[in-house]
């Protein structure tokens, strides 16, 4: 499976690059700005971008879908509690940044034990609330895309509108950590860890 890491916006949120080595299909996994840079990437990767797939819908994952829409003409994938989302500055908080995000409405709602599929790779849809109500992890193999719910070390904010803390511990203690320990964790913000380290040290489950 290709991997690539590009942070991107003014959060240096990471965007992920994913892709079957043997179809060259691919999917781009919030896309939080600096559209022409992915889509360099993707140029490069010679990778067919089938879905853009939003792990929640603040302005930090969201800022570069209407462009890789645009030249790709991706399905926008996003939980359908988090679709407003995508669509309202207020929601998104880019209002309070003076951005005014509005992007096109999702193609695909994604719920729970979904699966998309791009050429030989199925991606899982995991829905773990609590950073927001619709966010979502992504497993592929033995890699999951973890969005703002756990990070190395740490775990995502919930002093956002509807955010939940019981809602994030219950989501990463019963969905997450149930997953085995090799697996590598793709947050949004900082380093990949593992799944096994984060149950061993992360302090908000020690």
């Amino acid at each position: 499976m290709i991997i690539e890491t590009v942070p991107s916006g003014i959060y240096a949120a990471n965007c992920y690059i994913i892709g079957c080595e043997e179809t060259k299909e691919g999917a781009i996994i919030d896309p939080g700005g600096d559209a022409l840079g992915l889509l360099f990437k993707i140029k490069k990767l010679q990778l067919n971008i089938k879905y853009i797939i939003l792990t929640h819908g603040h302005l930090d994952h969201i800022g570069g879908v209407n462009e890789i829409k645009r030249k790709t003409q991706a399905a926008i994938c996003i939980h359908s509690l988090d679709k407003d989302m995508l669509m309202d500055p207020e929601l998104n908080l880019s209002k309070n940044m003076g951005r005014h995000i509005i992007t096109q409405p999702c193609d695909i709602e994604l719920k729970d034990k979904d699966v998309l599929n791009i050429g030989n790779i199925s991606l899982e849809i995991i829905h773990t609330p609590g950073h927001t109500p619709g966010g979502i992890c992504i497993l592929a193999n033995d890699s999951l895309f973890s969005g703002d719910t756990l990070f190395a070390g740490s775990v995502g904010r919930t002093d956002f509108p509807k955010g939940s803390t019981q809602d994030i511990i219950s989501s990463i203690s019963e969905k997450l950590f149930t997953l085995e320990d090799n697996v590598v964790v793709y947050p949004g913000h900082g380093a990949w860890t593992t799944i096994g380290k984060e149950k061993a040290t992360n302090p908000f489950f020690n």
